[in-house]
C-alpha cells in the first residue's frame, strides 16, 4: 500500500510540512510505503504555473517530461493520499491550486478513482480559515471521485473535515493527534477498498 502525502506549500520544511510528516510516520511499517510530494519542487520547472487550458481534452503538453509528470506518477500510484496546504486568504495556497489545475488529464484517466482522501490545514492563529481550506481540497478530491475520510470514532478523531493545526504545527499537540488520526483512518479504508481502484 501507497501513502502520498502532498505538501500544498511553498515551503518544503515548513508547518504543513512538518504535520504531514507527522502523520506519515503514525502509519509506518511493514507493507505501507509512505511518500512525500512538494507541489513546489512539482512546479519548479513549468514554464507557466498555471493552467491555460491549451489543450481539451487535456494532453498534458505542459508537464511532460518535467517534474509535475514524475508527482503525477506517484499520485497515480497512491491508495492513499493525505493532501496539506497553509491557509492563505482563508483558502488554499495557489501553488496547491496550480497543482491540481494542471492534473486534468488525470481525471480524464480516472487515476484517482477510489483513492483514499484525506485533508491537513495549518493557519496562523486557532479559527484561521483551517475549515474552509480542508474543504477547498475536499472539492477537488470530490472531482477526481476520491473517497473522503474525516471524522472517525470519538476515541479516535480526527476532526470533523480533517486536522487542522495553529503553527507552529509542530507544537499543537491536538493536530499532530489528529493528524495521526486521519492517517491511520486513510490507510484503514485504503485497505478495505484495494479491490475498487483503477491500476
Amino acid at each position: 500500500m501507497l501513502l502520498v502525502a502532498l505538501n500544498g506549500s511553498p515551503r518544503r520544511c515548513g508547518n504543513t510540512a512538518r504535520l504531514l510528516q507527522h502523520a506519515m510516520e503514525a502509519v509506518a511499517g511493514p507493507g505501507i510505503e509512505t511518500q512525500m510530494v512538494h507541489v513546489s519542487w512539482a512546479l519548479e520547472d513549468q514554464d507557466n504555473p498555471f493552467c491555460r487550458q491549451c489543450s481539451d481534452p487535456c494532453q498534458g503538453k505542459c508537464w511532460r517530461g518535467k517534474r509535475l509528470e514524475q508527482a503525477y506518477a506517484t499520485l497515480f500510484r497512491a491508495d492513499a493520499l493525505l493532501v496539506g496546504s497553509p491557509v492563505y486568504f482563508g483558502t488554499l495556497s495557489g501553488q496547491l491550486k496550480a497543482f491540481w489545475d494542471k492534473s486534468r488529464v488525470l481525471r480524464r484517466q480516472y487515476a484517482l478513482l477510489n483513492v483514499v482522501g484525506g485533508a491537513l490545514a495549518v493557519g496562523s492563529s486557532r479559527f484561521g480559515g483551517q475549515e474552509d481550506t480542508l474543504r477547498a481540497i475536499h472539492e477537488i478530491m470530490l472531482v477526481h471521485g476520491m473517497t473522503i475520510v474525516g471524522d472517525g470514532y470519538w476515541e479516535e478523531d480526527c476532526g470533523h473535515h480533517g486536522a487542522c493545526a495553529q503553527k507552529p504545527a509542530q507544537a499543537d499537540a491536538q493536530a499532530l493527534e489528529r493528524a495521526a488520526v486521519l492517517a491511520r483512518r486513510a490507510v484503514e479504508l485504503a485497505a478495505a477498498t484495494m479491490g475498487l481502484r483503477h491500476r
